[in-house]
């Protein structure tokens, strides 16, 4: 059948659409881009907070309408389809399968029954990179043990289920021969790889792993806990030259009895400890991070500390979200809900701020050579844009704007002397 697949919400979302368009492929089904043309959709969609929804429910209503054309089957699958599955099956009946994540094992078997052709299972595909071919998600782990308050992972993956190393190692290695350089290692919380399976924190042993790994050139980890980056952790990333010195540290607020109430573990002291220790260890490291701003029972008071602590640590790259209230979490139902409009002010003020901080840390680089992915050349302007060590392929780190005498490919790693540094971009010379 010719089938319509779209992906939302999360990195680890797209690894799993990647592996059921696989499946889909490799049973003789064709992929195509236009709703009009196709006689199956899938959806794989996210249900992490209210937007995530919303958007969710209103893209199967669009695609539904589709039903009146060509559209035989529509499917909707992934974690909105987890948390509601009888819901979707009674109010919107132009949906023919919701197949939550739990079913998975079986989705090669619910597939064949709509769509026809035999499917290889969800866990022995191969995967179909849908973005660029030489970046691509390592996904290490499934679910979460965290249970943060205002969090429904748990509830909609289960808890942490690490994949067995040499697995990984498999995946990276048929990755890299298909011509992909960067690897970004991905998980609910990385750094706790391996303890459900292994008895202990893992992720450094499967890092050396992956550094042997040949043409594979840059190795970057997200999503890692706090309280888990330890000593050993640093030290031993920085002895791994493909690992890059990225740290994407979640830590959604600083003031301690806020992180308690989040069920966050470890302290302001803590993490201010960890962050020392990582700049003492690399030269340049990116340090990276979330916050939630009108956290239940968040006072004035508290916001100004989580404000000093930004311009104390100055991240180089922050992204921050008013909280939203979740269904079924144990945030949902507590007091003292702060007002939308003041949670608001707050975001505003933070993210103005970091902005600042930004230029000011991005400033450093002027005059330097950085290494850079070359990804795109602008159609008006000639001029290349890429990605440093400093950016994740998530689209929120910004990137690096240059120009170049000669043609690049892309997928190519040259280097760029900088120039000029805006908040999020960096604007610079190629020179090799």
């Amino acid at each position: 059948m010719r089938v319509g697949f779209i992906s939302l919400g999360c990195s680890k979302n797209l690894v799993d659409s990647e592996t059921m368009m696989g499946m889909l492929t490799h049973g003789k089904h064709e992929l195509v881009n236009d709703p009009k043309q196709a006689q199956a959709i899938i959806i794989n969609t996210c249900g992490f907070i209210a937007s995530a929804k919303e958007e969710a429910i209103n893209t199967i209503l669009e695609m539904a309408e589709y039903k009146q054309q060509n559209l035989e089957k529509l499917i909707v699958v992934g974690c909105l389809a987890q948390r509601y599955k009888e819901d979707i099956e009674k109010e919107i009946p132009e949906v023919d399968a919701v197949i939550s994540i739990k079913e998975y094992p079986h989705l090669h078997e619910i597939l064949e029954y709509h769509l026809g052709n035999p499917l290889k299972s969800y866990n022995k595909s191969e995967r179909l990179l849908s973005s660029k071919p030489y970046t691509a998600y390592l996904k290490i782990a499934e679910g979460c043990n965290n249970c943060c308050t205002f969090c429904a992972i748990p509830l909609i993956r289960g808890g942490n289920s690490s994949y067995p190393m040499e697995e990984l190692v498999e995946k990276a290695n048929h990755l890299a021969s298909q011509g992909v350089k960067e690897l970004v290692v991905i998980a609910q919380d990385t750094t706790k790889y391996g303890l459900d399976i292994y008895g202990e924190l893992s992720l450094l042993k499967l890092l050396q792993e992956l550094n042997a790994i040949d043409g594979l050139h840059w190795i970057r980890i997200l999503y890692m806990y706090p309280d888990e980056i330890t000593p050993e952790l640093v030290t031993g990333m920085k002895k791994l030259e493909k690992v890059l010195p990225y740290f994407d540290i979640p830590m959604q607020h600083a003031n301690n009895r806020l992180l308690k109430l989040m069920n966050r573990r470890g302290e302001k002291e803590d993490i201010l400890k960890t962050i020392k220790y990582i700049r003492e260890t690399f030269e340049y490291p990116t340090l990276r991070t979330t916050f939630i701003v009108g956290f239940p029972t968040e006072t004035e008071k508290d916001f100004e500390e989580l404000y000093d602590f930004l311009e104390e640590v100055r991240w180089d790259r922050m992204g921050a979200f008013t909280y939203s209230p979740e269904e079924d979490t144990i945030a949902y139902d507590m007091r003292e809900q702060v007002d939308e409009e003041i949670a608001e002010q707050r975001l505003n003020k933070l993210m103005a701020r970091q902005k600042e901080i930004a230029l000011e840390n991005n400033r450093q680089f002027i005059g330097k050579e950085i290494e850079v992915l070359v990804e795109s050349q602008e159609g008006l302007t000639g001029k290349y844009r890429g990605r440093s060590k400093m950016n994740a392929p998530d689209e929120v780190d910004g990137m690096v704007v240059f120009t170049s005498d000669v043609a690049l490919p892309y997928g190519s790693f040259v280097k760029v002397k900088v120039n000029e540094a805006l908040p999020y971009d960096l604007i610079g010379v190629h020179v090799s």
